[in-house]
């Protein structure tokens, strides 16, 4: 990989912006991909700082064409693709009897949509370019642990680890590995937002919120997006090449398989 080329997903904040951060750090071209044209163009500055490329595309990964498009850029513009990181997702609190199908359907779209039509896109370009890769996904703790009133989101993460197993057997031929990792209680906005809404659900804080899963953490602190960053990184160089199929858990703690 003398020209590493990475594409990430939800890369204008959060875990993504600081998988984008670490990669860049361990010398790969970026393609940015997120809904929030302005937040990209940020974050694509910094990068470049760096003495990378940065290439921002705005795209919603639940539009299959969209991701195919975002990919066909990448290889366009930086010439390669390595790695695709499928991070985007959302996270909304969904007690067992407020789900709407208009929920369903949207964060499924996104969640478990996005993760294969960046399979499917990855896969394609690896395909056309001769060579092999890591295709990388975001699970979450939640999707090896039910957690309570998240029956979408952890639903989602749920499939999104079956479909990273699936997917690690079907391309390992192709010299192309499939692993995902599984974040836990991180700082990120989308976090809060959904500690603001389970506190408010009970009648509580945020805090409280926020308490509520970070409690059974052993090392008895929040994960920083860029303690999920360092997984990423492992998983996308080349010291992770005999893995594959695998989900690495980021929770400091919160549960040992």
């Amino acid at each position: 990989m003398a020209n590493k080329v990475a594409l990430v997903t939800g890369a204008s904040q959060g875990i993504g912006k600081a998988i984008a951060e670490r990669l860049a750090n361990d010398g790969f071209d970026i393609a940015l991909v997120a809904l929030n044209n302005d937040k990209l163009a940020e974050v694509a500055a910094e990068l470049e700082k760096k003495g990378v490329k940065a290439l921002p595309i705005v795209a919603d990964v639940s539009d299959r064409d969209a991701v195919f498009a975002a990919v066909d850029k990448t290889v366009n513009e930086l010439g390669d693709l390595n790695v695709i990181v499928n991070n985007a997702g959302l996270g909304p609190t969904t007690p067992i009897d407020t789900i709407t199908p208009e929920q369903f359907d949207k964060v499924y779209s996104v969640n478990v949509g996005g993760v294969l039509w960046g399979i499917q896109a990855a896969h394609q370009a690896f395909k056309k370019l001769g060579h092999g890769g890591k295709i990388i996904n975001a699970t979450s703790q939640a999707g090896v642990v039910g957690n309570p009133n998240l029956a979408l989101y952890s639903g989602t993460k749920f499939a999104i680890r079956g479909i990273t197993q699936v997917a690690a057997r079907d391309l390992a031929e192709e010299k192309i590995t499939v692993n995902a990792y599984a974040p836990g209680i991180v700082k990120t906005p989308m976090m809060f937002d959904i500690a603001h809404q389970v506190g408010q659900n009970a009648g509580k804080s945020d805090e409280w919120g926020m308490e509520t899963f970070a409690k059974n953490i052993a090392l008895k602190r929040l994960s920083e997006p860029e303690d999920v960053a360092n997984a990423v990184g492992f998983l996308a160089g080349p010291d992770s090449d005999y893995i594959t199929g695998q989900t690495i858990i980021v929770d400091g703690g919160m549960q040992f398989h």
